[in-house]
């Protein structure tokens, strides 16, 4: 797997919003994570790639003639991390994100909430729950699909707190 390959790999894998991506093949082996919003890194997240080549002495001498110093990385400050708010589901059910089939959906990116405005359905158990929002401010992201099953805890929206 050469690097076009893997910037590929990864440019699909943010166009899909997939977090977490493994692959082995022969001797190579990679291991993707990205950050998704809401998530708290459990370690540096970057692409691991082990690409075992063996060395010649004609391949160590040309890499040894083209290896020079790098420069040391300029440390850019960066702003505070944004404190979003995370909506989770109280239940194990079905997401959805209007009151019927074809009507517009409760809430959508970029939409301002009030506190205890509906924001979705999960049906359990033949059982519509309406999902409120317990914080005023504006919708981030929605992180689910009109249908789509989710479980008990799983976020469902990001709010960014009005302040």
């Amino acid at each position: 797997m050469n690097q076009k390959e893997i910037k590929e790999l990864i440019e699909f894998l943010k166009e899909q919003d997939i977090a977490e991506f493994e692959l082995e093949r022969g001797d190579v082996k990679v291991r993707i994570k990205r950050a998704v919003p809401g998530m708290v890194p459990a370690h540096d997240l970057r692409a691991h790639v082990a690409v075992p080549e063996p060395l010649t002495k004609a391949s160590a001498e040309q890499s040894a003639a083209v290896a020079a110093p790098v420069p040391a990385p300029v440390e850019v400050p960066s702003a505070p991390p944004e404190k979003l708010h995370s909506v989770l589901s109280p239940i194990v059910g079905t997401f959805y994100e209007s009151p019927s089939p074809g009507s517009p959906p409760f809430v959508k990116p970029g939409d301002v909430v009030e506190v205890g405005q509906l924001l979705c359905i999960v049906e359990a158990m033949k059982l519509m729950n309406e999902i409120e929002s317990d914080v005023a401010g504006e919708i981030v992201k929605k992180f689910l699909n009109n249908g789509q099953p989710i479980e008990y805890g799983q976020e469902l929206f990001t709010i960014r707190p009005r302040t």
